[in-house]
Formats: structure tokens, C-alpha cells, sequence
């Protein structure tokens, strides 16, 4: 039968036949960089990074550096959810935060010394594992830490993800008081069989009263993070889910497809794989979130966010100025990010790197007085091509011809030859118009970005192995 997903731009349905539903199920990057993580490299170490750090400090120039954005990782989670492909430590002993803590302390010492100054910064970001695993008073020790070493300026975005099984009103005021303004609920489902299948059972009330506590302290926006292909789902038991959590009117939405690769991930391993659903019943899923998103006001941003119209993403994506990094879709330009503590990923100028996913090799490499870099990538210019191609495509998507010509110094049509060859499939598809000077989606073809920005990917397009991704749909 034929799949209808809903227009983003217009109240139209365009149809999606099973063939082409087929054809586009494929696994791929999210593209969050590009290249990927996958492509980063351990020949890429301690002393690069230091390098990318000191060639942002000497080339401030006139105007000063553009703002930092800074990720802090913390690792830490009382139980297991299995569904979950982060890096984490599973662990009830409250106490190994103090440790971490201090190894933050000290890494952020160390940037301040190579940076030689307080950098400014727009954009600070908490994730995990569960960040709210931390006690109110450790909270107040590590943004006591970041205002030592940087400098937040006023109406910075400083967000936290909050798993809301370890929050309360007072916490949620608490993290006000520290300058939070900004929250991400993890909820994943709110079918109490679906939650037991992935052991993290939150009743739907508890969320329901954080949102309203988030709502009264303030907060400028409210994030809801929901994952559908989860075991026990159904497509009717997600429209439940979906129904009521826009009720809760969060300013944002991000709803990411489940990826079951329990080869790669432990926690996934407990998961009964003949719970999980068909790809028939995944895609309905899909449908019908992104229908019922939209018809309780809800924007289509692209890939796997929403947000409301009024919400700074919305505005963002309808006048061309989203960005996209690490943490996904952002209003943030395209800015440096310094990333804090174990497996944290960053950006410095033209480099990306990576810390020890390790708690022992990460501590290791700061007692020693080195960053704790183990991988990562200084981009080549043919990855910085593609990047601007592809960054294009995820966030305005419309690549035109001539920017990319005058940045790069290259004939686009000529150095994309095979990749416009192997986008006419698509134009038949209805996902993509081909313009004399440009590429443009459709609004058909933002539901399939990742499959469109596949094409320029050059590491993708010559590895025939992609099991190692989830799927795009």
C-alpha cells in the first residue's frame, strides 16, 4: 500500500510507494560532521588538538574570536536503559562524581591555559549519560568551574538534558538559579509496556508535572526527546504518545528512529528482538508523528526535530540560518566547540577530536598534564568541500552553485559530476529539483535529507559496510 507522510510546507499528502520507501531505507550518518566520527583517526592526538587550540588563540584579528560553544560529558547513569547507544557508566555510587569532577576541573584548566584568556561563550550544553545524576551542590561546583574558565555571556543558550526520574520542581529551580534556560526531558515513550521493555519507566503524570514546574520557573524553551521502533510499540500505541506529549506544548520535539545494533551497543542485547516492530509498522510510526506534530502546530525543522512556530529553531530554519553541530539542529553559527570530559566530541578550526572513552585512560591523560585526546581529524580541502555541501543541504536545503564555487575555487558541476548523476533517481522521486545553479529539496525531500546528503559523501560512497548506521527512516 502507499505510505503518506504529510507536506512540511503545504497541507498536501504526497505519496511515498513502497518501492520508493524501499529504495531510501537504507542506513546512513545523521551527519552531525561531516566527516563522521567513524572516519577520525588515533594518529590525530594530544598535541594536534593543543595545536588547533593554539592556532584559534593567535588568530583573533581585529574583531576578537567568535564565541566558543562548549559541551560538558557526564557519563554517569543510576541504571540501564537498553535502548541506549551513548557512552555512559551504569553505577548507584554517587561519590565517583567527585573524581570526575575534579578531571573536568582540570581539563578545562588546561584550555584556558593554551587559549591564554576567559573565551567567551554563546552556546553551553550538558549532556550524558544523565547530567541530573549529579547532586544540586555538584551542579553548583561545575558551572562554578566553567564561569572560572570562560566566560558565559549574557543570553547564552545553556541547556542540560534531564532524565525526568531524577528531577523535581526544587531541582528544576535549582537549575535555574544556575543559569540554566534552557531543559531536554528524555522520554522516549509514554506506554507503561513500552517503558518495562526498555527498563525506564517514568509515568506520563511525572512528566506531565516537570513540564508545568519548567513552564512556571520560566525556562525559554523545553525540549522532549521521543524514540519510535522501540520493542512493544504499535502504531496506534505511538499516536497515543505523540497526542499527548504535544498537549504538553514543548517548544521542541526531537523524535529519533531506534537503531538495534546490539552487536555494537551491550544495553541492546536485553531487548527481545521479535518485540521490536516491522519496518512497515516503523514507517507508519513516522507518518503518523510527523501528522500529528504538524496538525498541533508544530514546524518541520528537518531530519528529527520539530518546533513550534514561534520557537528561535522555527524562525531559524524559515529564515535560512540554521546551523547544525554535534548536539543536531541549532541557531548557534557555525561556531568552535570545546567538548569536556570522557568520549566528548569537538570541533577547533579545521580539526575534530575526540577523548578517551575510557573514565581510567581519561583520567590517565590528565594526571599527566595532557589533554585527553585519542582521535580525531585535521579535514582535508576535499572534506571541507563536501562539508559546506552537505551542511547546506541539512540546514538550508538549497545548495547554490556559486557560493560554493567562490569559497572553494572549484567548478561545481564539473567536480560533482557523478554526485549530480546519482541524484536523477531522486528527481524522479520528487525529493530533489535540479536548477541550473543549484540543488534544491523539496518539501517532499526534507523527510529524506540524510539520503540526499549521502550522495557527497565521499568515505560513505566508497564503503560498502553501513550496517554500523542507523537507519534513516
Amino acid at each position: 500500500m502507499d505510505i503518506a507522510l504529510p507536506d512540511p510546507v503545504r497541507d498536501e499528502a504526497p505519496l511515498l510507494t513502497p518501492d520508493m520507501l524501499q529504495q531510501l531505507d537504507t542506513s546512513g550518518p545523521r551527519y552531525t560532521s561531516y566527516p563522521t566520527a567513524d572516519r577520525f583517526v588515533e594518529a590525530f592526538g594530544p598535541d594536534d588538538y593543543r595545536q588547533a587550540l593554539r592556532a584559534r588563540a593567535e588568530g583573533a584579528g581585529i574583531g576578537g574570536r567568535p564565541p566558543l560553544s562548549v559541551y560538558v560529558h557526564i557519563p554517569f547513569c543510576e541504571s540501564v536503559c537498553y535502548y541506549c547507544a551513548c557512552n555512559k557508566v551504569v553505577t548507584r555510587h554517587h561519590e565517583r562524581a567527585l573524581d570526575y569532577l575534579a578531571a573536568l576541573e582540570h581539563e578545562m584548566a588546561l584550555h584556558h591555559q593554551v587559549l591564554g584568556a576567559k573565551e567567551v561563550v554563546s552556546q553551553l550544553h550538558l549532556g550524558g549519560g544523565t547530567p541530573t545524576f549529579l547532586s544540586d551542590d555538584e551542579l553548583t561546583r561545575l558551572m562554578a568551574g566553567l564561569r572560572q574558565h570562560f566566560a558565559l555571556m549574557p543570553g547564552a543558550e545553556l541547556s542540560i538534558e534531564v532524565d525526568p526520574r531524577t528531577a523535581t520542581p526544587e531541582r528544576l529551580a535549582h537549575l535555574a538559579a544556575l543559569g540554566f534556560n534552557r531543559l531536554s526531558f528524555g522520554v522516549q515513550d509514554i506506554d507503561p509496556a513500552v517503558q518495562k521493555a526498555v527498563h525506564r519507566v517514568q509515568p506520563f503524570e511525572q512528566i506531565q508535572a516537570l513540564t508545568a514546574s519548567a513552564r512556571a520557573l520560566g525556562f525559554q524553551s523545553i525540549n522532549v526527546d521521543l524514540i519510535y521502533g522501540l520493542p512493544k510499540q504499535t502504531a496506534e500505541s505511538f499516536v497515543h504518545t505523540i497526542r499527548e506529549i504535544s498537549g504538553l506544548r514543548p517548544d521542541r520535539i526531537a523524535l529519533y528512529a531506534y537503531a538495534h545494533l546490539p552487536q555494537r551497543f551491550k544495553p541492546q542485547r536485553r531487548i527481545v528482538s521479535a518485540d521490536l516492530p516491522a519496518g512497515t509498522e516503523r514507517v507508519q510510526m513516522l507518518g503518523s508523528a510527523i501528522a500529528g506534530f504538524l496538525s498541533h502546530g508544530y514546524s518541520y525543522i528537518g531530519m528529527d526535530h520539530f518546533a513550534l512556530a514561534n520557537d528561535s529553531l522555527a524562525i531559524a530554519k524559515r529564515q535560512g540560518r540554521l546551523h547544525r553541530n554535534f548536539q543536531g539542529y541549532t541557531t548557534q553559527p557555525d561556531n568552535d566547540l570545546v567538548a569536556l570530559g570522557v568520549s566528548a566530541i569537538g570541533r577547533v578550526g579545521a580539526t575534530y577530536s575526540q577523548n578517551a572513552k575510557t573514565l581510567d585512560a581519561y583520567y590517565d591523560a590528565l594526571r599527566q598534564g595532557e589533554f585527553p585526546t585519542v582521535r580525531g581529524l585535521a579535514l582535508s580541502r576535499d572534506d571541507l568541500l563536501r562539508r559546506a555541501v552537505i551542511m547546506a543541504l541539512m540546514c538550508q536545503g538549497r545548495v547554490e552553485f556559486e557560493s560554493i564555487e567562490l569559497a572553494h575555487l572549484i567548478d561545481f558541476e564539473d567536480y560533482f559530476r557523478s554526485e549530480l548523476r546519482q541524484l536523477a533517481p531522486m528527481v524522479g522521486m520528487g525529493l530533489v529539483t535540479l536548477e541550473p545553479q543549484a540543488i534544491q529539496l523539496t518539501a517532499r525531500g526534507w523527510y529524506f535529507v540524510r539520503a540526499v546528503a549521502m550522495v557527497f559523501d565521499r568515505y560513505l560512497q566508497a564503503d560498502e559496510n553501513r550496517g554500523r548506521f542507523s537507519r534513516i527512516l
